[in-house]
């Protein structure tokens, strides 16, 4: 489940805001990006009364970039006229009831949305056999509501299916009750990029639909998305699908001990950039063990925060990308957060485990 902070450069201040519907990040680059180029500017001083101007100086591109970059202008002219109608708010129904013999977390009863721990999530033998065992189980519990998906199941459906699921394996969802949200997991629709509530809305031929999984087994949290298709999808939104999921790949293969943190969103980016697509910098990864959101915070596009990753650590990487803006705009339910321009978004996330010489996925089945 993803995080939304804000971070701030300011004499070397970080500030971190708690809130799900924060600020987007910053990028801390110098550069320019426009239609995939990187500009740089420099002042170049001209003979005679010409005043300093300024002088572009583009990174060339080469053939594979121009032709993804053709591609893409092509694509978007094509998802605006194929776009399916705007999300609307279906009908939330109740929360559902977990057994009293079930742990609870800490923020179940409140409705104040817990501040982002400053606690590090490193990890002894006995509290990794009990992430491995969590994370186990969310994966699990994603795999079989992949398999619900399907034209005309509601997302309240999947909701209730992995609600019995969790419940079921004596574990609790994670996303009830946090913060408030009325829900036991999150179903995010076609341009819908993060944290949407299940409803009675139908899925439809052609959607794309995030289902992000949490569960608390014996006090830890372990944390999982995948993006799945519903019917027949456009082939530009299969592409969007599966190059997100590559660069979640990408992401975690730089992972491992003493490894600096922002070489996640170098790699992320990179990937992303050669097909044009907008790397979100307003959700972000974040720890993830016995408190469900803590440091460090992982963001995913390009930046030069400080923070290295320590053996034994567990986070969470999770980036969404879009088609066209990366910009959001968050529904008056203070949960369900959509692209401004109304363009799909696709996202994937993984609970990791820092050992010395890697990661090891600990959501993967």
């Amino acid at each position: 489940m993803a995080f939304a902070t804000s971070l701030s450069n300011s004499a070397s201040l970080l500030q971190l805001s708690s809130s799900f519907h924060g600020e987007a990040l910053p990028s801390s680059s110098s550069s320019i990006y426009y239609r995939g180029i990187q500009l740089t500017f420099s002042n170049s001083p001209f003979s005679g009364d010409c005043a300093k101007r300024f002088v572009v100086v583009s990174k060339r591109l080469s053939g594979f970039e121009e032709v993804m970059r053709i591609r893409r202008e092509r694509e978007l002219q094509t998802a605006k006229s194929r776009r399916p109608p705007p999300l609307r708010r279906g009908r939330v129904s109740p929360p559902l009831p977990v057994p009293d013999h079930i742990q609870r977390p800490p923020y179940v009863g409140s409705s104040k949305l817990p501040e982002l721990s400053s606690e590090y999530q490193i990890h002894d033998a006995e509290g990794i056999a009990h992430m491995r065992a969590a994370c186990q189980l969310a994966a699990r519990v994603l795999d079989y509501a992949g398999t619900l998906v399907r034209p005309s199941v509601t997302t309240n459906e999947i909701d209730e299916a992995v609600h019995q699921m969790i419940i079921d394996s004596g574990a609790y969802p994670s996303p009830l009750g946090y913060g408030g949200f009325p829900k036991s997991v999150c179903t995010s629709v076609n341009e819908c990029m993060c944290h949407g509530i299940p409803d009675s809305r139908q899925l439809q031929d052609g959607d794309i639909i995030n289902i992000d999984v949490t569960v608390y087994l014996n006090g830890y949290h372990g944390d999982t998305s995948k993006t799945f298709l519903c019917g027949n999808v456009s082939d530009s939104v299969k592409r969007l699908v599966k190059v997100t999921e590559q660069c979640l790949e990408k992401g975690i293969a730089v992972c491992k001990d003493g490894a600096s943190f922002k070489k996640i969103g170098k790699r992320i980016s990179e990937r992303a950039e050669k097909y044009n697509y907008g790397v979100v910098e307003r959700f972000v990864g974040h720890g993830v063990g016995t408190v469900f959101h803590s440091q460090p915070i992982i963001c995913h596009h390009r930046n030069d925060y400080p923070g290295q990753m320590v053996e034994g650590q567990t986070f969470t990487i999770e980036p969404i990308l879009t088609i066209g803006s990366i910009e959001c705009i968050t529904w008056n339910d203070n949960w369900t957060t959509v692209t401004a321009d109304g363009g799909p978004a696709a996202q994937f996330e993984h609970t990791i485990l820092i050992t010395r010489t890697g990661a090891e996925i600990l959501t993967k089945c």
